[in-house]
């Protein structure tokens, strides 16, 4: 069955490195940092990108012949910023953002885009469709029409693509 996409991005923010960052389990993920209400949907971009690519072609072949090269990925996401009564960041609110806005923070950082919700817990089996070990960017004060928000880019170190989560702790 197709499922529109309205509401169905969950972002999964740790601060700690999972046991295992490339299989990371349901414990893992769900004492992490939710922040799919913290991300403005229209500006996130967190994909592939074209691969790098290289000429590879035998001596007796005419024309260029292709071979794919590393992986790219185009990483960045715009936090809408939560104060409180106070003034300052809102502790829960503003988390996500508040986890990455130091340049050069690792953090970990999963999405999974599915038939759920993305206010419903993370399931063992749920597909993370991009997510791994990213290093944040200095955070950019963008269009300042609407809500105060800051959009960050992140450099991907260790990616992962279409792995279920784990169901261990």
């Amino acid at each position: 069955m197709k499922v529109a996409a309205d509401g169905k991005k969950k972002f999964t923010i740790l601060t700690t490195a999972p046991a295992d960052p490339k299989n990371p389990t349901v414990t893992e993920l769900e004492a992490g940092i939710d922040a799919s209400c913290q991300v403005l949907d229209s500006d996130a971009n967190w994909t592939n990108a074209a691969s790098d690519t290289f000429n590879e072609k035998a001596a007796c072949q005419k024309g260029n012949s292709q071979a794919l090269g590393a992986s790219n990925y185009d990483l960045a996401l715009t936090f809408l910023r939560e104060f409180d009564t106070a003034g300052g960041p809102d502790a829960e609110l503003d988390a996500g953002y508040q986890a990455v806005k130091v340049k050069g923070t690792t953090t970990w950082v999963y999405l999974r885009e599915s038939d759920k919700d993305s206010t419903e817990a993370w399931e063992a089996t749920d597909e993370i469709y991009l997510g791994g070990e990213v290093v944040s960017d200095a955070p950019a004060r963008v269009d300042q029409t609407g809500n105060i928000k800051r959009r960050v880019t992140f450099l991907p170190q260790t990616m992962i693509e279409g792995v279920a989560v784990a169901s261990g702790v």
